[in-house]
């Protein structure tokens, strides 16, 4: 028997955000069957049913009626088993066609084109509930996830949480590195003492030091009083350093001192201040090559990451994506004019890449409501795959060095959206890529990609 069609992913049900963060112990997970009729010169028509065994032809005692010439009376079947679709063709003058291959009987993928005669349907499975069931939702703090690599990572947060250890969280802008950060101190026994938060970006290179440290009164110009730096702040809570990749070298050197022998001394200072706070970090940047480059201490990175959590993006871990616009959106302050989304805007949240991570979505979803479906996805990058800017490169490095980093880049980033693409399953991988299987998982091993099933 014939199995044709395409795997799609499964359609994202979000019409009612309980259906995803409720707490009913067994959720029911209704199956349909949708045919949508094209006719040339018409918009599509769908039908849903729910039979069993799903009759289509010319004559009026069938389920779907098609009044086509070069239908038969009966012309198909569609027959429901468990988690099968399977078309048998009734004997009909013309022939019954899946995907160009004319069929007698066969097994449907989602996906699939029927051709009875010369009317076109076609075919896909649709779910009433929601793409990840309620006890496949974890939360952390205030957040929640879905996919294995998120969970997992929760996981891991959870115990660094408890026991107070050193953190530093790496990823791309808008993964949620500061929520992260944030539902560490929320889980953690210091959550009822200060959780301060020091990005090294926003703050004036000539500041950072002032503002880290803290200052003594006359230390510098315009300093009429003391003020407490980050640091002190902090005691008894979390210092959650964001960006520290843009810690000037010297300050670095600083901070090491100060996280090795738990005290500082404010700017213009003498007396010796003891600290008692945990600290996370952050980076967008892969302090590994930043440490490379000699742009980031060694020291004070094996200082910070005594647990590296690397935070995959959006794109990686499509099944949180119902559940976080499940989430945004009941959050967010539209959410009494907005009740659902429209089939085809939760294929396109699905497919899109996401370039912009968590902070592109709650954008797109503050736009649809606003504006509506129809101008929720004007102008967004990205629309059909993981664009990168792989020519971005360091003029300052040797051309073989420079070149050998964009590879190495693409060919990551590749494997990722690959994955991704055939769910995680190798032998499909392998044959997309047009590559050797063996030479396949040599790539995985090599970019840390080992397990693709990993990948959601």
């Amino acid at each position: 028997m014939r199995v044709l069609g395409r795997k799609t992913t499964n359609r994202m049900r979000i019409e009612d955000p309980t259906q995803v963060l409720g707490t009913a112990p067994n959720p029911v997970r209704v199956r349909q069957l949708q045919l949508t009729l094209h006719k040339r010169g018409e918009p599509p028509q769908s039908v849903t049913v729910t039979k069993d065994v799903y009759t289509v032809g010319k004559d009026p005692g069938c389920d779907l009626v098609l009044s086509d010439s070069t239908v038969s009376r009966q012309h198909f079947q569609i027959i429901t088993t468990r988690e099968r679709f399977t078309i048998r063709d009734l004997d009909s003058t013309n022939g019954t066609a899946v995907n160009g291959t004319r069929v007698k009987e066969a097994f449907l993928l989602p996906g699939a084109v029927i051709h009875a005669g010369k009317v076109k349907l076609e075919f896909e499975p649709v779910y009433s509930s929601p793409l990840v069931l309620p006890e496949e939702v974890q939360s952390f703090g205030s957040l929640i996830a879905a996919s294995a690599s998120m969970c997992a990572i929760m996981g891991t947060l959870r115990k660094v949480a408890v026991a107070g250890t050193t953190v530093l969280l790496q990823g791309e802008t808008g993964t949620g590195k500061s929520a992260l950060a944030k539902a560490i101190h929320e889980e953690s026994t210091r959550r009822a003492h200060p959780f301060v938060v020091f990005d090294c970006a926003s703050v004036p290179p000539s500041l950072i030091e002032s503002e880290l440290f803290g200052a003594e009164k006359g230390a510098y110009t315009g300093a009429h009083a003391f003020r407490p730096g980050a640091c002190e702040r902090a005691q008894g809570g979390q210092l959650f350093v964001d960006e520290i990749e843009e810690l000037p070298l010297e300050l670095q050197a600083k901070l090491l001192r100060a996280l090795d022998e738990r005290e500082i001394r404010r700017l213009g200072g003498t007396q010796a201040i003891k600290l008692d706070f945990q600290i996370i970090t952050a980076s967008k940047q892969d302090l590994v090559e930043a440490v490379a480059e000699g742009k980031f201490r060694q020291d004070l990175y094996y200082r910070i990451a005594v647990v590296c959590i690397n935070v995959p993006p959006l794109r990686n871990r499509k099944k949180d994506i119902p559940v976080l616009c499940d989430h945004f959106l009941k959050l967010g302050k539209h959410r009494r004019k907005f009740r659902h989304l429209s089939p085809d805007a939760q294929q396109q949240l699905l497919n899109y890449s996401w370039p912009g991570n968590l902070r592109e979505m709650r954008n797109v979803l503050e736009r649809l409501v606003c504006l509506g479906e129809e101008n929720a996805f004007v102008n967004m990058p990205g629309k059909t795959g993981f664009e990168r800017n792989y020519l971005k490169f360091d003029v300052h490095r040797p051309f073989k060095e420079a070149k050998d980093a964009i590879i190495e880049r693409f060919e990551r980033e590749y494997l990722e959206a690959l994955l991704v693409e055939t769910d995680g399953k190798i032998a499909k991988a392998a044959r997309t890529a047009g590559l050797n299987r063996k030479y396949f998982y040599d790539l995985l091993h090599k970019h840390g990609l080992r397990k693709g099933s990993d990948m959601e």
